[in-house]
């Protein structure tokens, strides 16, 4: 059963759409039926891979999922059961060839940064250059610490810096030798909240300043889905979908997906000649992208993420219907749209600060989750009422 629908545009969609790297763009890397195993069991089975010149690529998932096995396999650091891994059109794994790590044409920012101590910051972004001692390598060295913003740090020793500091010295000292791919471990993991974010923005500009093609490697969804030109969603050692940040989230392909990418609610519904009749109300059929007469009769869980939900006390207004939602309330209706709602209970808050996401147990369905500002304050346990608000159509799934 088909869940697509078109994106919403949204200004970090359009942001990366003006940068986004050309769909006939050459392809670096190309990972195809690559398996791994270790002790008979099998860490990495069929990965099908192709990253794009100037793409940055990120493997998402659960601890255990694959990612950094497969991330270890394009470094050459482990080797595969299965499958061929081609960097620049060239088999560097598979195939009875087996290229050693540091003839790969990779560089890697390890988690841990792994700088030399005894180097100073200069000398460790000089390290894997053939001749570090050259005027050209010097050179070389100073354009990086310039473009990572180290300018004039060059004679300090790693343990002066700070953890964003020593991260970009690890960045420069990958991209100095000019690798075909740049292999990211969680390269935000050892750094606090702030600096976090902080981060993810300034490698970014750095990658996309330095064009360099990049795989990255995280469980954090929202590092992922802020960074990356397209996300690689993994588990069980399988790659689960492909795509664009925003096609993920808005139409993923399974209930995984759905559900490790943001707070996922399913409601459940049934498919009839003319609408879809879930536990928050009846929809025209439309509200579902790809639903046909085929699908009449068909018992569905429909996926709702809390922005498109609001709710109110039960004598209050849910919050405005978007004209969208109004359309297909209408088709169902014969033209004069309805205002469906469900009544429940508050079973939980969550405070985010700019916002509260409300868990609502519903009398006659599932338990569902409500976003909303701040300033709109509803206690636990209280009676509410809940409304659809969304301004798309919904990702849907054959009922569980």
């Amino acid at each position: 059963m088909s869940n697509e629908h078109t994106p919403t545009t949204g200004e970090r969609a359009a942001e990366r759409a003006d940068a986004s790297v050309d769909d006939d763009a050459e392809t670096v890397l190309e990972l195809s039926n690559v398996a791994k195993e270790f002790a008979g069991e099998r860490a990495v089975d069929g990965v099908d891979l192709a990253v794009r010149e100037g793409e940055l690529l990120t493997l998402l998932g659960p601890s255990g999922c694959g990612k950094t096995t497969t991330l270890r396999t394009i470094a050459g650091l482990e080797s595969p059961t299965e499958g061929t891994v081609r960097v620049g059109g060239e088999v560097v794994a598979g195939e009875g060839r087996e290229v050693p790590p540091e003839e790969r044409d990779v560089g890697m920012v390890f988690q841990e940064f792994a700088l030399f101590p005894h180097l100073s910051v200069a000398e460790n972004v000089a390290f894997g250059l053939d001749d570090r001692d050259s005027d050209a390598a010097q050179d070389r060295v100073a354009d990086l610490l310039d473009l990572v913003g180290l300018e004039g740090y060059g004679d300090r020793s790693p343990t002066e810096l700070s953890g964003g500091q020593r991260q970009r010295v690890a960045l420069a000292r990958s991209l100095a030798p000019e690798p075909d791919v740049l292999l990211l471990d969680e390269p935000f993991s050892n750094l606090d909240v702030a600096l976090r974010v902080e981060m993810r923005e300034e490698v970014t500009r750095i990658l996309n300043e330095a064009g360099v093609t990049a795989v990255s490697v995280t469980h954090d969804q929202e590092e992922a889905l802020s960074i990356s030109d397209r996300v690689a969603v993994m588990s069980d050692g399988h790659v689960e979908q492909v795509g664009s940040p925003e096609s993920l989230f808005e139409h993923p392909e399974s209930r995984f997906v759905a559900s490790f990418l943001g707070q996922a609610s399913f409601v459940p519904g049934e498919i009839t000649d003319s609408s879809v009749d879930t536990t928050i109300g009846s929809y025209g059929r439309d509200l579902l992208k790809g639903v046909t007469d085929e699908y009449v009769g068909a018992e569905v869980d429909v996926l709702v993420r809390p922005d498109d939900l609001r709710l109110a006390p039960v004598d209050g207004e849910a919050g405005p219907i978007s004209a969208e939602t109004e359309a297909v309330r209408a088709s169902a209706d014969g033209g004069t749209p309805s205002a469906p709602t469900a009544d429940g209970e508050v079973i939980r808050r969550q405070y985010t600060g700019p916002s509260f996401v409300y868990h609502v147990e519903l009398d006659d369905g599932p338990v569902v989750r409500c976003l909303h500002n701040h300033a709109e304050e509803v206690d636990v346990g209280e009676r509410v009422r809940v409304r659809l608000v969304a301004d798309h159509t919904l990702a849907w799934y054959p009922a569980a």
